[in-house]
């Protein structure tokens, strides 16, 4: 079974037991997630949402990605101003899709 889901803004291509990282999600490592906004489920396209259509999931990890570093500079202006950020993320594993 494969579907489209949103979550965080952005859409995901799931099928089951596949695992994804998506904007962080509140709760731990073993809660359950279910994620209504279905786009697609099996070639239905819903307007927007499939109806009934629900996934859920399993939180396995939260954690940061990668530092980049954000450098701003203006020439002839001495300025110049180092940045980094990291991005949180959820590692979900998809359980079953209804």
């Amino acid at each position: 079974m494969k579907a489209i889901i949103e979550t965080g803004g952005k859409q995901y291509t799931v099928t089951e037991g596949s695992e994804i990282f998506v904007e962080k999600l509140q709760g731990n490592e073993g809660t359950k997630v279910v994620f209504d906004k279905v786009l697609m489920l099996d070639n239905n396209f819903g307007t927007p949402y499939v109806e009934g259509a629900k996934v859920t999931g399993e939180i396995v990890k939260q954690g940061k990605q990668k530092k980049i570093i954000v450098f701003k500079y203006r020439q002839k202006n001495n300025y110049h101003k180092t940045q980094g950020h990291r991005q949180p993320y959820t590692k979900v594993v998809i359980k079953s899709i209804k």
